[in-house]
């Protein structure tokens, strides 16, 4: 489950990619006008770093920044930095492009291949837990495996459409800018739905390993 704090957040969370979207190669249009469609999360098993996906909107585009947060810097992932922001109620914490993050890249691989469910949004509210509504739903392709191999350190290149990490022998894609038009068909994929978007969109997938 993922615990969302009544808190405010400096910079914002769009504040930050609005800055840090325009240098990337597969992102299109204007920074300063994003839209938020949705969100949807991942545990982290040792419950200290956050895993969210956002999708945003800029000029009739949608795009998938997956972001990882955690509450120091993670060692060799300074390319993958996008910024710091400060959080009343955890303090600072470092936002990453998730796709340099192994906590992420675990999470993700292991919901593509044996179907590991997303995290459910809870808003704590004076320390009562309330379920929070998906504004993203989703789910694996399958087949589902029994397990996810267990995956060492990842490379990762970009597109004007996509980011592929290697690591070990799995290679893992992210598509970046959503094509919304396509059938989301393919083996070992992570698809997803939100509101007027019911036609599943391909998120991520397995390639090999």
């Amino acid at each position: 489950m993922a615990i969302i704090h009544q808190a405010e957040l400096q910079p914002t969370k769009l504040e930050l990619l609005q800055s840090w979207l325009p240098r990337q190669p597969w992102f299109t249009g204007d920074g300063a006008a994003l839209i938020k469609v949705g969100a949807f999360r991942f545990d982290d098993p040792e419950g200290e770093v956050g895993i969210e996906t956002i999708l945003v909107a800029a000029d009739g585009s949608v795009f998938q920044v997956p972001l990882s947060y955690r509450g120091s810097p993670l060692h060799g992932a300074e390319a993958s930095l996008i910024g710091t922001m400060q959080h009343s109620v955890l303090g600072e914490r470092w936002v990453y492009d998730a796709v340099g993050d192994p906590c992420y890249l675990a999470a993700v691989t292991a919901a593509i291949l044996t179907g590991q469910p997303q995290a459910q949004h809870l808003l704590d509210v004076d320390g009562r837990l309330e379920a929070l509504p998906e504004s993203v739903l989703v789910g694996s392709t399958g087949p589902l495996r029994s397990a996810a191999p267990a995956l060492g350190p990842g490379t990762a290149s970009s597109t004007d459409a996509e980011t592929v990490v290697r690591t070990g022998a799995l290679e893992l894609l992210v598509i970046r800018r959503l094509d919304l038009a396509a059938q989301a068909a393919g083996p070992e994929a992570l698809t997803g739905t939100w509101a007027g978007q019911q036609v599943p969109v391909k998120l991520a997938a397995v390639t090999a390993g």
